[in-house]
């Protein structure tokens, strides 16, 4: 990670909401594209060594992008991001799941609220995510499984992403 790049994660506990903002070297357009486009996207959002599929990706309010992440011993974990509001190259939102093959939701974990936004930054773009869960539990859960260390990872893996498209 470029130690010149912002990148700050905090975690609210009082009202269940993690706060990620990372800043990247490259165009606000560029990295809109990678955060709206299967083909980018499954080159980075899963934490390695897992890989990202995605099955559909219907990028507008009230799409759907159904994806799995798979292991290296070839265990699958599907999920799926149902999107509710985009200002395109600004921002969207919507809800995250883990659901199976055929997009069923799991009801053994709550859903999470996504807003991510893009902004123009000296260095190039900054990202501003905001999730939002129901429960402390929930919350507490989500951050024992690891989502800020494969979160991070993830993000590591698009900045090295980006670095390969600008050329």
């Amino acid at each position: 990670m470029n130690p010149n790049l912002l990148f700050d994660f905090t975690v609210n506990k009082e009202t269940n909401t993690i706060y990620v903002k990372r800043e990247f070297a490259a165009t606000p357009g560029l990295v809109w594209k990678a955060w709206t486009t299967a083909e980018l996207l499954d080159q980075w959002w899963a934490p390695l060594p897992y890989q990202n599929k995605t099955k559909t990706l219907d990028f507008r309010a009230g799409g759907r992008w159904h994806y799995s992440m798979i292991s290296p011993e070839n265990q699958v974990h599907w999920c799926c991001f149902d999107y509710e509001k985009i200002e395109t190259e600004k921002s969207y939102s919507g809800l995250d799941a883990f659901c199976d093959e055929a997009g069923t939701l799991n009801p053994d974990f709550a859903r999470m609220h996504w807003h991510t936004a893009f902004s123009t930054s000296s260095h190039g773009t900054v990202v501003t995510i905001t999730i939002t869960v129901d429960t402390l539990e929930t919350l507490e859960k989500i951050i024992e499984m690891g989502f800020k260390e494969g979160f991070t990872m993830g993000l590591n893996q698009l900045e090295n992403l980006l670095t390969t498209l600008k050329k």
